[in-house]
């Protein structure tokens, strides 16, 4: 009889006290002018839409070819010839690395050729993935130099050392 009496209760309240609650929320919210916003700023462009749908479409076609060149990416680590290279090893080799090359280059230009709204700055994670693009553009450009220096090195019969080693 108790419990009864206190559900009682709560029905005839607890409906009663969230429309209080709901009236007194309403009507105390600012509106966005009051917040300092003005018309303008509050309104869609369709000119800044359609730059961020272009940005948006170009940084997602980036992410997912640097994710797919992670594929010729091992496949030319895995075919690397070494010592017992032989003319098809190097030959295959060489066209995993020209593809690693160019999807590198085409996930590169998705990047850099994505427009950037203005005033937009650079935060944490994405300050450092350029930082570390610059870094891997550069191994990208001196492998192919360094790896023609070692097989120089090593058809001569020589160790190979030095900056190819």
């Amino acid at each position: 009889m108790r419990a009864s009496a206190v559900g009682i209760i709560f029905a005839l309240f607890l409906p009663s006290l969230a429309a209080a609650q709901a009236v007194a929320l309403s009507s105390s919210a600012p509106t966005l002018e009051e917040l300092g916003f003005s018309q303008s700023q509050t309104q869609g462009n369709e000119q800044d839409q359609a730059l961020l749908d272009k940005r948006s479409r170009m940084l997602k076609i980036h992410q997912e070819l640097g994710l797919i060149n992670i594929i010729p990416l091992l496949a030319t680590l895995y075919t690397a010839p070494g010592d017992k290279s032989h003319q098809s090893a190097r030959n295959i080799h060489a066209a995993l690395g020209i593809a690693t090359f160019s999807l590198f280059d085409a996930t590169a230009y998705f990047a850099v050729a994505a427009p950037k709204p203005k005033g937009t700055v650079d935060k944490g994670p994405i300050r450092w993935h350029k930082r570390l693009a610059i870094l891997a553009t550069v191994g990208m450009l001196a492998t192919p130099f360094l790896g023609a220096m070692a097989y120089d090195q090593s058809s001569k019969g020589e160790k190979v050392h030095g900056a190819a080693s």
